[in-house]
Formats: structure tokens, C-alpha cells, sequence
């Protein structure tokens, strides 16, 4: 399946319908769901990694949600360049690909963890998490890196 590189003419065609956005890390990944008809984004789950991702966890939120396109957080350094977490996030935007015959887009992550970081604290402070749910954070990051996305990218 394509990944979201833009194809000969610079252009991919724009899905339309549900969204499933990853935050790809080494120990967890973030999940969101969001929707292209409302442009919103909602955290969803946390997936964890032990070598590989769970991809069975990541099969059955692709069953439940049926995206019409997966999203995957680029973490590009300072000046937009590849970085090693980058090559990394797209190889696994390749194996969402491959496994699931799903189109894959990329969006630029850069400072999302600082704004997850930032909402996580709020919602500490008004009582809606605790500290043990700190991994959420990834959760939310994807739905920054989503909502990132639509704002974007998504239907004008």
C-alpha cells in the first residue's frame, strides 16, 4: 500500500472518514482516533512495545475503528531534517502499510510532546488523572499529531 509520501504530481488523494494517528516510541506507541467530517481527534490507547509493537493490539484497534487512513508522527529534528526516530517511525508507518493494506500518511510532530505534556498537566490539576496514567501522554500526543493533521491536511 502507498505510504503518504506525495505521489508524481505532489499530490495524494485525501481520505475522508475515520482516522486512526499513531505516536511511535520504543516502549509505547499512542493511539487517536478522529474523524475528517468533524475535524476533531479523541486519545484513544497506548500500545505497548517489547522488540516490536503488539500488533495484534494494533489489529483490533484497526478492527473496531476501520480507518480509512492511519496517520504516523514524524519527530523531525529542529531544521525539519531526518533523525533516527523519524527513520524509525516511518519504517513502522511502512509495516502499518504492509500489514494492513491501509494508506499511511506522516505528519511532523515536533513539539506535540511538549503540548502533551502541557494538557497532561491540566488535567492533573483538575483532577481527571492521576500520575500512574502518565502513560497517556503518548495517547494524547497522537491526538495533537492528529488534530495537527486535519488542521493541515484534512478537508478544507
Amino acid at each position: 500500500m502507498p505510504d503518504g509520501d506525495p505521489g508524481p504530481n505532489g499530490a495524494h488523494p485525501m481520505p475522508t472518514g475515520t482516522l486512526l494517528a499513531f505516536d511511535f516510541g520504543h516502549r509505547r506507541i499512542g493511539v487517536a482516533v478522529g474523524q475528517t467530517l468533524t475535524c476533531t481527534a479523541t486519545a484513544l490507547a497506548v500500545v505497548p512495545v517489547a522488540n516490536q509493537p503488539n500488533w495484534q493490539e494494533v489489529a483490533n484497534l484497526i478492527e473496531d475503528w476501520q480507518p480509512v487512513a492511519l496517520v504516523v508522527g514524524l519527530p523531525l529534528g529542529v531544521a525539519g531534517d531526518e533523525t533516527d526516530m523519524s527513520r524509525d517511525a516511518r519504517q513502522f508507518g511502512l509495516q502499518l502499510g504492509d500489514r494492513f493494506g491501509i494508506q499511511v500518511l506522516y505528519e511532523d510532530e515536533r513539539l506535540t510532546s511538549v503540548v502533551a505534556e502541557n494538557r497532561f498537566v491540566d488535567a492533573r490539576a483538575k483532577g481527571n488523572l492521576r500520575r500512574k496514567d502518565a502513560a497517556l501522554k503518548d495517547a494524547m500526543a497522537a491526538q495533537i499529531i492528529l488534530e495537527n493533521w486535519l488542521r493541515s491536511s484534512g478537508p478544507k
